[in-house]
């Protein structure tokens, strides 16, 4: 596989899989950590960064268009409701939780509705979606090594 096509596609997964699209960049990573080709420290970091920044898309979709109809195709009412009140009772601290499936993704959203800082919405979704991926590749390590 050509390298910039694996990052490429490692990158575009991991943003998808942090929108409110369905995606599995987990599966994605560990696909190409068994090649066993890829620089693990590059692979990490491609699939964080891409991950992340799925993460700013949403948070910039709750910013500037909270009450359009798109939005209300994207995220249920159900879904923003339950992501509200989480994000109401833990603040931005409910950030750290954004790697869940289910609740992660809407929470991101609502951190934009809700009009989060910027600067601490990325440090809190980058700890989060970092973390993630660190015990994803300490589980293939300790499986396949």
């Amino acid at each position: 596989m050509d390298i910039v096509a694996a990052y490429a596609g490692l990158f575009s997964i991991a943003f998808l899989a942090a929108t409110l699209l369905p995606a599995q960049s987990e599966a994605a990573l560990v696909g190409l950590l068994a090649l066993d080709r890829y620089p693990v420290l590059q692979l990490l970091t491609v699939a964080s960064v891409g991950n992340v920044l799925g993460s700013c898309l949403n948070y910039s979709i709750g910013r500037f268009f909270t009450n359009s109809k798109w939005m209300q195709r994207l995220v249920s009412d159900a879904q923003r409701d339950r992501a509200e009140q989480y994000y109401k009772r833990y603040g931005r601290w409910s950030l750290l939780a954004s790697w869940l499936p289910i609740v992660g993704d809407p929470l991101t959203v609502v951190a934009g509705i809700l009009r989060e800082n910027l600067f601490y919405f990325v440090i809190l979704v980058t700890i989060a979606k970092v973390g993630r991926y660190i015990v994803v590749l300490a589980i293939h390590q300790a499986w396949f090594t």
